[in-house]
């Protein structure tokens, strides 16, 4: 059986969606907790995930284990493994790919539609044209050298991007199933009371567009599978 390892930084912010796509692929998913865990084992795997958090990637004096974290995810991409970054997972990507990852001029929270470049069109992200998606970020980064910008909004130039067959970054969540995003702002409360988020709002747009968005997301996810290069 193949082997994927997430690399989770809070606890509520899991595989989700993704995980049951993976299973059903033939992958044994485990998880390994940033900042806790030995992430070797992620060196062995078949395919990694690094999920999202609320830290900054170039916070690296006030968390040190992220020194760690990034040449881990630089080991597994230059040996070819697939490596699907979300959230502070694509600003892993971008930072390990020395593309800057910084603050935006607003925090990014709610539910609204990306803009899929020509490219993006006709990747595996085409599954989510025209759906709004789920974005909970402050901070941006520039697209790296050699890849291919994917889906932007009107205030995040870079929402996804692909660095070769085997890289994928996602800005945005996905793979939130409607069913759990009381976790999220239970976890989040500090962060959303000082954004002024609405939380009846948030409530009521991910009842009604996560379903759409969690079924695109297996779409997503299994085109993406189905074009890495050992199938």
């Amino acid at each position: 059986m193949k082997t994927a390892v997430a690399i989770y930084h809070v606890a509520f912010e899991d595989a989700g969606t993704l995980q049951p796509v993976l299973e059903e692929r033939g992958y044994y998913v485990t998880y390994l907790q940033a900042g806790r865990d030995d992430l070797a084992p992620a060196r062995e795997a078949d395919l990694v995930l690094v999920l999202g958090g609320p830290i900054g990637i170039y916070e690296l004096d006030r968390y040190p284990f992220l020194k760690d974290e990034l040449k881990l995810i630089e080991a597994v991409m230059n040996k070819g493994t697939p490596v699907i970054g979300i959230c502070l997972g694509a600003q892993a990507l971008a930072a390990v790919l020395a593309a800057r990852v910084y603050p935006g001029a607003e925090k990014e929270i709610g539910w609204s539609a990306l803009h899929l470049t020509d490219e993006g069109k006709a990747s595996p992200l085409a599954a989510l044209d025209g759906l709004p998606v789920l974005h909970w970020h402050g901070d941006i980064f520039d697209l790296p050298a050699g890849a291919t910008r994917l889906a932007a909004t009107d205030i995040t130039p870079t929402q996804a991007f692909s660095f070769g067959p085997n890289v994928l970054a996602l800005q945005f969540h996905v793979e939130l199933p409607a069913r759990d995003i009381e976790r999220w702002l239970i976890g989040h409360t500090v962060e959303l009371a000082n954004a002024h988020i609405d939380l009846a709002q948030m409530r009521a747009d991910t009842a009604r567009y996560a379903p759409a968005v969690n079924a695109a997301s297996r779409t997503l996810v299994d085109a993406w599978l189905d074009a890495l290069p050992h199938g």
